[in-house]
């Protein structure tokens, strides 16, 4: 995998790729305050077989300092690294908060995306949402504000995951973050969704996967009623709490190649 990164006026984003020769690339979009080690075991797997390209999503990681994170910006700098790239075409991969950049890059450049496999996120329609789940969303600032710091963090990887290495992991994505900084994240990353709830007309392929374990707020209880509602298949993925894909690699990765068979037999794309 080969670093680079593009800059705006908002801030430099990092993201690391790698080309094979395919019609489109694989666009791999870690979660909050996750960064590109949260795809490690999808990266290693992808790679040379198709074009793969994973960020540290604006505000993350190493894309910081960073001005004006929202979800619009983020697919904004997403665009712009495509066309760095020549990608005319993208399966995009995102897990929790990437898959709202995912569905925010749908929502300006649907002609780019060939599909939208989801870990853990959530839809972006008004009709899933609840005034007390916007609410709560609300919150999020002064509540882990409340937390300890070190409570905060291991509180944060035992939720998102159930395996002692996927634990570590996001452990050490969070060590890169002042508590400040993570709390302000998170705020940002939570409140900042609200504005762009609204329904969105999806017109490609669209897998939904949720970990067996899967705690962090309603993510069961909205996947399965945009499962319901949509009709997109929901896979459960054994084993495997928020970061599925870190838990349960081998199972996510298997989907993975099944969804992009499927995108394939419905195109003209050959590989």
């Amino acid at each position: 995998m080969i670093e680079k990164s593009i800059r705006s006026e908002r801030g430099e984003t990092f993201y690391w790729t790698d080309k094979a020769g395919s019609p489109f690339a694989l666009v791999f979009l870690p979660g909050l305050s996750a960064d590109h080690r949260l795809f490690e075991k999808q990266v290693g797997e992808f790679s040379g077989k198709y074009d793969v390209i994973v960020w540290d999503a604006p505000a993350h990681g190493k894309s910081r300092p960073y001005r004006d994170f929202t979800y619009p910006n983020a697919a904004q700098e997403l665009k712009t690294i495509l066309s760095e790239e020549g990608a005319e075409k993208a399966v995009l991969i995102g897990q929790s908060g990437g898959g709202f950049v995912a569905q925010s890059f749908y929502r300006k450049y649907q002609e780019m995306v060939a599909g939208i496999f989801a870990i853990g996120t959530c839809p972006y329609g008004p009709s899933y949402y609840s005034k007390s789940d916007l609410f709560w969303l609300r919150q999020t600032k002064w509540m882990f504000d409340l937390f300890p710091d070190g409570i905060l963090r291991k509180s944060m990887a035992a939720m998102c995951a159930v395996t002692p290495r996927a634990r570590e992991n996001m452990i050490g994505m969070l060590s890169s973050y002042t508590k400040k900084e993570l709390c302000s994240l998170l705020y940002t990353g939570f409140a900042g969704f609200i504005p762009q709830i609204g329904d969105i007309d999806i017109r490609c392929p669209v897998w939904l996967t949720v970990g067996e374990h899967d705690r962090t707020g309603k993510v069961m209880t909205y996947n399965r009623m945009w499962h319901e509602k949509e009709g997109y298949p929901l896979h459960i993925i054994k084993g495997a709490a928020h970061n599925a894909n870190d838990d349960n690699p081998e199972e996510v990765n298997r989907l993975i190649h099944e969804f992009l068979r499927t995108l394939m037999w419905g195109s003209d794309i050959s590989l």
